[in-house]
């Protein structure tokens, strides 16, 4: 029984290590050509390691685009986003989780439903509203149509209702209001889901290619993602120069997890608990 067990785990353990070189390889694969030279980058049969480590590739990709303006762009758009969507769908999951209002669950299905449809489908009707504003190929274009998200809502809602009713109660006895009640009371107990969400909607906003490419045409009105996609030439491609740019826009990306990666995982297996 001992060999079979052990038999077992050599399995499973050697299934999870390829599991995790198939997602890291890709990853070492940026990083590598990053620092190797465009021939090598293009030599058949591919070779994994550089001959020589160069930082060519880091120097060109600053000449080749404005990327302090795009890379400011990028972290302007996301935190924007990142706060509104906190504030927007913190107020509307306690709304949806504690306060009892006509149609409350009707209104919450109509939310939820923007969750079971492409979101493609909103990209007319969102670039319409943006276009009639008149804030096409502006920063503001970037973040204004994802301020509020239904599966932001979702998530903190989840956190809200598992809270015990008691503490309203007596915090009502105490003479709070309904905003210090959310603000002071009950906003601080849902702080792991609050960093989940963060975390998403950061990973999103930071990563978002489609919506910024097609409302701002300029390149020092993009995001990080469509302006590497504009290094991708006709007949060539500067590959070690993309890879540099991708190396330089994920890390960010790396340093949050790794500095919220608790409260990430608590917030994601908290957020099926339901009160």
């Amino acid at each position: 029984m001992r060999g079979k067990s052990n038999m077992y785990h050599l399995i499973v353990h050697l299934l999870l290590l390829a599991g995790i070189v198939i997602v890291v390889f890709p990853f070492v694969w940026m990083v590598l050509t990053s620092f190797k030279t465009n021939g090598e980058a293009l030599h058949i049969p591919p070779t994994i390691l550089p001959e020589q480590f160069v930082t060519q590739a880091y120097t060109e990709i600053l000449g080749a685009l404005p990327f302090a303006t795009v890379y400011m762009n990028t972290i302007i758009s996301t935190v924007i986003t990142t706060v509104g969507q906190v504030l927007f769908c913190s107020m509307a999951a306690y709304a949806f989780a504690r306060i009892d209002f006509p149609f409350k669950n009707i209104i919450f299905v109509l939310v939820l439903s923007v969750l079971m449809v492409p979101g493609q489908i909103f990209l007319i009707p969102q670039y319409t509203i943006v276009q009639k504003l008149g804030l096409l190929d502006t920063i503001p274009a970037l973040f204004l149509p994802n301020l509020f998200s239904a599966f932001g809502t979702f998530l903190l809602r989840q956190f809200f209702m598992s809270l015990p009713k008691e503490l309203e109660e007596a915090a009502v006895l105490d003479g709070c209001s309904r905003y210090q009640i959310f603000g002071q009371i009950m906003l601080p107990l849902v702080k792991p889901g609050i960093v989940a969400l963060v975390i998403f909607t950061a990973k999103f906003a930071w990563n978002d290619f489609m919506w910024p490419l097609i409302v701002n045409t300029s390149t020092d009105k993009m995001t990080l993602g469509p302006a590497l996609s504009t290094l991708r030439g006709q007949y060539t491609t500067q590959y070690p120069m993309q890879m540099a740019g991708a190396v330089m826009a994920v890390l960010p990306l790396i340093v949050l997890f790794f500095i919220f990666q608790k409260q990430f995982i608590e917030g994601v297996a908290q957020s099926g608990i339901k009160g």
